[in-house]
């Protein structure tokens, strides 16, 4: 570990910046408009500027507040934004890898933070498919290790509203809210309402139908989208049902993963966090990613995406005794995700659902199972303090 501790070689670091700087370019190319996902949340801000109905679309699956915040990217011209996205999404994955670092008393420099960034880059498919696309996945990317950076240091308000501008955005995070409750932080998260509430209210105003979010995305969600988005859905209930399995039987699956996900999450943030800090951030990390993994499980739709919101914070958390991450099953899971492995009629575009909803099952599995361990090794113990929460253990500060 002390190799690790030591501030990564500038020429590391630059060679990690150019594979960075190269992933923007490429994309930029590629695409006239940003990716795929931001050209839709585009279109909707184009659309209600010609009095239109962002929703419309049937895949602009976002509150009426990101309409409003997509409106800057209209007036930028498109030989910018072609670069300027995938320049902005590569920096939103930047800022949750620092925060997630930071989580562990990790410092941003360390041969541990660019090793594991290149690694992300490099050997981890979801994140250049997020640059690609532009989706809006990397503001809960980057909100919720800041949100859990916050919290652990005892500022769970600011955790609330870093949450509520996130679900603004998109309401990806929604789920986190459990963690708010399980900590008995009212005020946190009352804030975490209330911010996207009042956002997408006041833009649901300015729109020509106001409730259109309720009346048309929602219904679209619930009937499990169309063809084109059940092709790259990772959940158990859209990938079960193409290998045969009875629509319920595998609703049914979905939601029993995603209950036993939500009870060892309670376990875990009930049993666990006493004494070091290290210990302390990996209890609210746990408990926060497996409630995310639990509702992926039943989420429709569940891309492989979702993963830049929980991978890091794994990542990040092999610093720390007993972690996820410390476990063979943990490496296992990110297998298929590995860019470059063939794997047999799993290749095309349509198909990689499948490797996807293993990576996803195989990897909440392996938190569920680490957290009701840990949770049945300790004893209940309170909420760990601002003070003790930022305190970093000597053996760590120099990471």
């Amino acid at each position: 570990m002390a190799w690790f501790s030591r501030t990564a070689p500038w020429q590391a670091r630059g060679a990690v910046g150019l594979l960075l700087l190269a992933t923007v370019v490429r994309v930029g190319r590629g695409s006239a408009d940003g990716g795929m996902d931001n050209a839709i949340v585009v279109r909707a801000a184009e659309t209600w500027l010609d009095g239109g109905s962002p929703y419309a679309d049937p895949h602009f699956l976002y509150l009426p507040s990101a309409v409003l915040a997509a409106v800057p990217e209209v007036l930028v011209p498109g030989t910018v934004l072609r670069y300027l996205a995938p320049a902005v999404v590569v920096c939103g994955l930047l800022v949750g890898w620092g925060c997630a670092l930071r989580l562990y008393g990790i410092a941003w420099r360390s041969r541990f933070a660019v090793l594991g960034l290149g690694g992300l880059a490099l050997g981890f498919a979801p994140f250049g498919h997020l640059v690609q696309l532009g989706n809006w996945t990397v503001v809960s990317a980057a909100a919720l290790p800041l949100a859990l950076l916050l919290a652990h240091r005892g500022r769970w308000a600011g955790a609330g509203v870093v949450i509520g501008a996130a679900i603004a955005v998109k309401p990806l995070l929604v789920p986190v809210l459990l963690l708010f409750v399980l900590a008995r932080r009212w005020r946190g998260l009352a804030l975490a309402v209330l911010v996207p509430a009042v956002a997408s209210g006041l833009a649901a105003l300015a729109m020509p139908d106001p409730a259109g979010f309720f009346t048309r995305t929602l219904p679209f969600l619930f009937s499990g989208g169309d063809t084109f988005v059940r092709l790259y859905e990772a959940s158990p209930g859209a990938v079960l049902p193409r290998l045969g399995v009875p629509q319920a039987v595998a609703s049914a699956v979905g939601l029993a993963g995603a209950g036993a996900g939500v009870w060892c999450a309670r376990r875990r943030w009930r049993c666990g966090g006493a004494g070091e800090a290290e210990a302390a951030a990996g209890r609210i990390a746990e408990s926060a990613v497996l409630v995310m993994l639990s509702a992926f499980l039943v989420s429709r739709p569940s891309y492989d995406h979702y993963l830049l919101v929980v991978v890091p914070l794994l990542l990040a958390g092999v610093v720390a005794e007993g972690a996820p991450a410390r476990t063979p099953w943990f490496w296992l899971a990110l297998l298929p995700q590995v860019p470059g492995f063939v794997w047999p009629w799993l290749e095309a575009g349509e198909r990689r659902a499948f490797k996807d909803a293993v990576t996803l099952c195989l990897l909440a599995v392996t938190v569920a199972v680490s957290c009701a361990r840990r949770g049945s090794a300790t004893v209940e113990t309170a909420d760990p303090p601002g003070a003790q929460a930022s305190a970093v253990p000597a053996s760590r500060a120099a990471f």
